[in-house]
C-alpha cells in the first residue's frame, strides 16, 4: 500500500498526471514557423499550377509555340502540342498537390493560433508590451 497516493490513485495513472497546458510559448512559435513553411510550399504549388495552365510552351517536336491549356484547350489535342506536364492528368495531380498543401498550411496556422491563445490564457506573455 506504500505505492498509493493519498487520494487512492496509483502513481503513474492518468489521474495523477498533470493536465497538459501550453507552458512554453516557444512551441507556439515553432508551430507558427511550420505554418509559414507550409504556406510557402502551398503558394509555390499554386504558382506552378498557374504557370502550367497559362503560359505558352515549345512543342516537344519543335516548331511553333503551343498555348497553355487554360488559354486554348484545343491546343492540347494537337499531336504536336502533347507535353506530359500540360495534359489534364498531370495538371490535376499538380492541382491536388496545391490543394493538399493549402489545407495543411491552413490547419497548421489555425493550430498555431490556438497555441498562441492558450499560452496567453495561461499567463505567458508572448511579446514585451510597450
Amino acid at each position: 500500500m506504500s505505492d498509493e497516493i493519498s487520494d487512492g490513485q496509483a502513481p503513474g495513472s492518468a489521474a495523477s498526471a498533470p493536465a497538459h497546458t501550453v507552458q512554453d510559448p516557444r512551441e507556439a512559435r515553432r508551430v507558427g514557423r511550420r505554418a509559414l513553411l507550409w504556406s510557402a510550399v502551398a503558394v509555390a504549388a499554386w504558382v506552378w499550377f498557374a504557370y502550367l495552365m497559362v503560359t505558352d510552351y515549345a512543342s516537344p517536336s519543335g516548331g511553333d509555340m503551343c498555348r497553355g491549356p487554360l488559354i486554348d484547350p484545343a491546343y492540347t489535342e494537337y499531336e504536336r502540342c502533347r507535353d506530359s506536364l500540360r495534359q489534364w492528368p498531370a495538371l490535376l495531380g499538380v492541382l491536388a498537390l496545391a490543394v493538399v498543401t493549402s489545407t495543411v498550411a491552413a490547419a497548421t496556422l489555425v493550430y498555431s493560433r490556438v497555441l498562441y491563445r492558450l499560452a496567453r490564457r495561461d499567463g505567458h506573455v508572448m511579446w514585451p508590451r510597450d
